[in-house]
């Protein structure tokens, strides 16, 4: 049985401790599935700083940056602005999102890439479906297809990233990968591919060709879902 007894930081804020005891025995109880987002995002804002009622910065925060997602994702000057957020709340914001991704990404490490394809697009739909800025990043697998290093390679203004051909493929040298995988975000929301991405990944697939080096795909992430170049038929 869960004990509802308040916290001692919940006693801090007059009216909110049988509130916070309620929703803490609903998580511990239930799971997070038993919470609203603004309950969780209200719960966790609460852990940093306890005497405050923490309920309308959860929703002005979830508003200004459209849903959990953008929330998350957003970065540590973006949340300071929001009047409310110092930096003891905008810590817990990113650490909360630094153990979901590590979570994320350590299922994709767990197994070879290509038998383990859904647990890879959740990890890169959390990490990059709601950035505002393009960036591109490029995954390096050995000759099993398991991960060996997940490198940020460019990052550009909200509509474009220069990427290079010869230094992706001599990174991979560098680091004797056996394949790569392409991923890039569109800040739009719509994942689909433009001319100069498709251009790009025959150039970058042609040259691994020649040293022996497989382009398994590119996938391009959006917050409306994502696009595989190879499952198009574009590579």
């Amino acid at each position: 049985m869960i004990d509802s007894t308040p916290d001692v930081g919940d006693a801090s804020v007059p009216g909110h401790a049988g509130h916070r005891a309620r929703m803490r025995q609903r998580l511990l109880g239930h799971g997070g599935d038993a919470l609203l987002d603004h309950e969780l995002i209200e719960y966790l804002l609460a852990l940093a700083i306890p005497r405050r009622d923490t309920k309308p910065l959860a929703k002005a925060l979830l508003a200004e940056f459209g849903g959990i997602g953008g929330l998350f994702t957003a970065e540590p000057e973006a949340l300071m602005r929001v009047k409310g957020m110092g930096e003891t709340a905008v810590a817990a914001i990113k650490i909360a999102q630094a153990a979901a991704l590590r979570l994320l990404r350590a299922k994709v490490a767990e197994q070879p890439v290509l038998s383990n394809w859904q647990a890879l697009i959740d990890y890169l739909q959390a990490d990059m479906a709601h950035h505002v800025i393009k960036r591109v990043r490029v995954l390096h697998l050995n000759t099993r297809n398991m991960l060996i290093r997940d490198e940020l390679v460019s990052e550009g203004s909200i509509d474009e990233a220069a990427v290079h051909v010869r230094e992706v493929i001599r990174r991979a040298i560098d680091l004797g990968s056996a394949a790569i995988i392409l991923v890039h975000n569109h800040p739009s929301g719509d994942p689909s591919p433009s001319r100069a991405d498709i251009d790009l990944t025959r150039q970058i697939a042609e040259a691994g060709k020649r040293l022996g080096i497989t382009v398994h795909d590119h996938l391009i992430i959006g917050a409306t879902g994502h696009v595989s170049l190879r499952a198009q038929g574009l590579i």
